[in-house]
């Protein structure tokens, strides 16, 4: 891995955080990883270094996401790296789900990931430096059925990652954002995963979608171990990618979707062109 440099890791108690937080720790590096409750955390890293600082934090909490920050920079001195990753999947319509399911889903998988980016720019901008990699999913370029609202959050963190990496290029501050396809971690468990508290039985093929998600558990396709060091490669990068799919599944369902979008644009172009002055 070469030089080394402070990591902040968000959702670092489980899965692919989890993953990062320990093949970083054994490479030498230093990580501030974050997490709600500091015991699973501590338990699941399970590691005293001097250069691991487990924090508790309340993303969607602005106030406790800036003493995060000033910990870790207290701490290591600076930040180079900011994954991220912190996130939960929600299922269901969205007339099934309520404004406060649907509110939550936005504060933890989009409003977490902005106070972040908020509170850490101005020690990278005085830096001059810094890589920030959010992590959103294939499910924010192509959705499917019963995941309209996650699909949402990540498709929001793909836009706001594309145009944060234009604001922040002149900064030498680089922006990536990662798009998953399904991988081999706790992602389908209750812990990671909640579905609409009031289902609506008309919606059938919803209901069908998330059994037949919820059987795939310990059989996805991805090796988190895999796509953790595809993410920590990024960060040796001279000129990293701004968009990563990570896994056959993505491709194909990222290739679709482009595919799809061009032949509708196309098909619909006499309409779109006739509407200038």
């Amino acid at each position: 891995m070469g030089i080394k440099k402070v990591w902040f890791v968000t959702g670092a108690s489980k899965g692919l955080g989890l993953s990062l937080v320990n093949q970083l720790l054994k490479a030498g590096q230093s990580v501030a990883a974050t997490s709600r409750n500091i015991n699973d955390l501590t338990k699941a890293v399970n590691s005293n270094s001097e250069k691991f600082l487990p924090l508790t934090v309340n993303l969607s909490d602005e106030l406790s996401v800036e003493h995060a920050i000033n910990a870790t920079i207290a701490q290591f001195g600076k930040i180079d790296v900011i994954i991220n990753n912190a996130g939960y999947g929600i299922g269901g319509s969205i007339e099934e789900l309520t404004d406060e399911e649907t509110r939550q889903s936005f504060d933890v998988n989009v409003f977490g990931t902005l106070n972040v980016i908020r509170k850490a720019s101005p020690h990278l901008r005085t830096q001059g430096s810094g890589h920030i990699i959010n992590i959103a999913s294939i499910a924010g370029i192509a959705g499917a059925t019963g995941w309209s609202v996650y699909s949402a959050t990540k498709a929001a963190v793909i836009a706001l990652s594309e145009v944060l990496a234009e604001d922040v290029k002149e900064f030498g501050i680089k922006v990536t954002v990662v798009a998953p396809g399904a991988f081999r971690t706790s992602f389908l468990t209750q812990e990671s995963l909640v579905l609409a508290k009031n289902p609506i039985d008309a919606y059938e093929d919803v209901r069908a979608v998330h059994a037949k998600y919820l059987k795939m558990d310990g059989e996805q396709a991805g090796d988190p171990e895999k796509a953790a060091a595809a993410m920590i490669s990024l960060a040796s990068m001279p000129n990293p990618p701004i968009h990563l799919l990570l896994g056959n599944d993505a491709l194909a369902r990222a290739s679709a979707k482009t595919e799809a979008l061009t032949k509708e644009y196309q098909d619909w172009k006499a309409i779109t062109i006739s509407t200038d002055f």
